[in-house]
C-alpha cells in the first residue's frame, strides 16, 4: 500500500467539457493552499495531507500545496528514484482523491459523471505507471453503487493491466446493501473471472464517527485525538472482515482473494479465534451449510494482510496467521507512513531475526505471487 497524490488535471484532462464545471479540480487559495473542488464543493484535506512524507514539521503540518510535496508523491519517475533509495522493487498504488473506497464521488450526484470520473482515474493510473510498469501495482477504482457498470469496469481494467480492484469494506454506510448481501455477488464472482485479488482499504467506509467522535479533541487534543481517531480507522477492517467471514461470502466464492489494507495484522490471531469460538456455541452450521469449515480456515487462505510499522505481531504470530498471506506496505507518503531509513529500520526489527526465505515471502514473494509481478533485474538479498 503507497498512494498517488494526484495532479490537478487528473480529470478535467479526461473527461468530456459537458463535466469540467463539476469534475474534480484543484483550486490554489489566495494564502496559497492547493484544495480539490467537486463542482462548488471543496474536499475537506488539502492536497498537503496526502504527502507529508518527509515534511519539516510533524502532522498536523502538512505542506500548503503541490509545490512543496514530494516530487515521487505525485510523479512516477521521482517515485521510481525513490523506490531504488529505499531497496523497493514495486509499489501497489491506491488513491487519495476519489477516496478509498471510490466513495467521494458519490458527492457528485450524477451517475453519468461518477462512472466517467471512475473510468478517467483508471485510465489516467495506467498512463501514470508508464516509465516502468514492471514496478507498479495499479489498483482499479470501482463504481461500486452501479454493480452492473462496475462488473464493466472490473473487465476493462483487467484488460488494461490492472493488478487489483479496490472496493468499499462499507457500502452500507452509503445506503446499500450490507457487504454480505447477495446484491454484491456479481463484484465477487467478477473479480474471480478476471483473477484479480479485491483491496479493502482502511476508511473505505464512512469514518468520520471514528474520527470525529463527540468529545475526543476536547479530551485528547489535537495530536492524540488524530492518533487514537487513526488507530479506530484501523481495527474497523476487522470489524468489516468479521462480517464478510460470517456472511458467508468466502465459502460461496472459494477463488475470492481479499486484502485488507493498511489495517495491520496483529488483530488477525485474536479475530480468527473468536470468530471460531463463537461459530462453534451457535453451531452456526446447521443455520448455514456453506460453510464446510470454520471461518478461520476461510480467511487463513483468501485474505492476505499489510503489515508496515508492527514489530510484535510479525516477530510471534507470523505463523499463526500464514506467512504466506502477509504483505509489507510503507503507506507512502500519507501521515505515519514508513519513509526513508525508517524503512529499513522497521524491516530489520520486524523480520531480521527470521529466516531468509521467510523474509523473502513477506517482502517480495507473497505480493509478487498475488498480484503478478515479474521477477526483479537484480537479485534479492535478505538485509540489502
Amino acid at each position: 500500500d503507497t498512494h498517488i497524490t494526484e495532479p490537478g488535471d487528473v480529470w478535467t484532462s479526461r473527461l468530456p467539457s459537458k463535466f469540467h464545471d463539476q469534475a474534480p479540480h484543484m483550486v490554489r487559495t489566495d494564502d496559497g493552499v492547493d484544495m480539490w473542488r467537486f463542482g462548488d464543493r471543496e474536499r475537506a484535506i488539502p492536497v498537503g495531507a496526502t504527502a507529508v512524507a518527509g515534511w519539516k514539521e510533524p502532522f498536523p503540518s502538512i505542506p500548503r500545496n503541490l509545490d512543496e510535496c514530494p516530487p515521487a508523491a505525485f510523479d512516477a519517475k521521482a517515485r521510481l528514484e525513490y523506490m531504488d533509495s529505499i531497496g523497493a522493487w514495486a509499489m501497489a498504488l491506491y488513491p487519495n482523491i476519489g477516496g478509498f473506497g471510490s466513495e467521494t464521488f458519490l458527492g457528485l450526484n450524477d451517475p453519468e459523471l461518477m462512472l466517467a470520473c471512475v473510468r478517467a482515474y483508471n485510465d489516467w493510473l495506467i498512463e501514470w505507471i508508464s516509465p516502468d510498469p514492471r514496478r507498479f501495482i495499479p489498483v482499479m477504482a470501482t463504481p461500486f453503487w452501479d454493480v452492473e457498470a462496475a462488473v464493466k469496469e472490473i473487465a476493462r481494467c483487467k484488460d488494461l493491466g490492472h493488478k487489483a480492484i479496490l472496493f468499499t469494506s462499507a457500502p452500507q454506510d452509503y445506503d446499500m446493501p450490507f457487504i454480505g448481501d447477495a446484491h454484491w455477488n456479481p463484484i465477487w464472482e467478477a473479480a474471480q473471472d478476471v483473477d484479480l485479488p479485491i483491496s479493502l482499504h482502511i476508511g473505505s467506509g464512512d469514518f468520520q464517527d471514528q474520527m470525529m467522535a463527540p468529545g475526543r479533541f476536547a479530551a485528547h487534543g489535537i495530536g492524540p485525538s488524530t492518533v487514537s481517531g487513526s488507530m479506530s480507522i484501523l481495527m474497523a477492517n476487522a470489524i468489516q472482515l468479521m462480517d464478510i467471514a460470517m456472511s458467508g461470502v468466502l465459502p460461496r466464492h472459494p477463488k475470492l482473494k481479499l486484502v485488507s489494507v493498511e489495517s495491520g495484522i496483529g488483530w488477525l490471531p485474536f479475530v480468527k479465534e473468536a470468530l471460531d469460538h463463537g461459530y462453534d456455541y451457535a453451531n452456526v452450521r446447521t443455520e448455514r451449510p456453506e460453510f464446510a469449515r470454520h471461518p478461520s480456515e476461510y480467511l487463513r487462505e483468501q485474505v492476505w494482510a499489510c503489515t508496515f510499522f508492527e514489530t510484535f505481531a510479525s516477530n510471534r504470530f507470523l505463523d499463526d496467521i500464514g506467512i504466506d498471506r502477509v504483505l509489507f506496505e510503507t503507506d507512502y507518503p500519507h501521515p505515519i507512513c514508513l519513509y526513508g531509513d525508517e524503512v529499513r529500520e522497521k524491516i530489520d526489527a520486524a523480520f531480521g531475526a527470521l529466516p531468509e526465505d521467510v523474509q523473502q515471502k513477506v517482502l517480495f514473494q507473497n505480493a509478487a505471487d498475488l498480484y503478478g509481478v515479474a521477477a526483479p533485474d537484480r537479485p534479492w538479498t535478505a538485509g540489502a
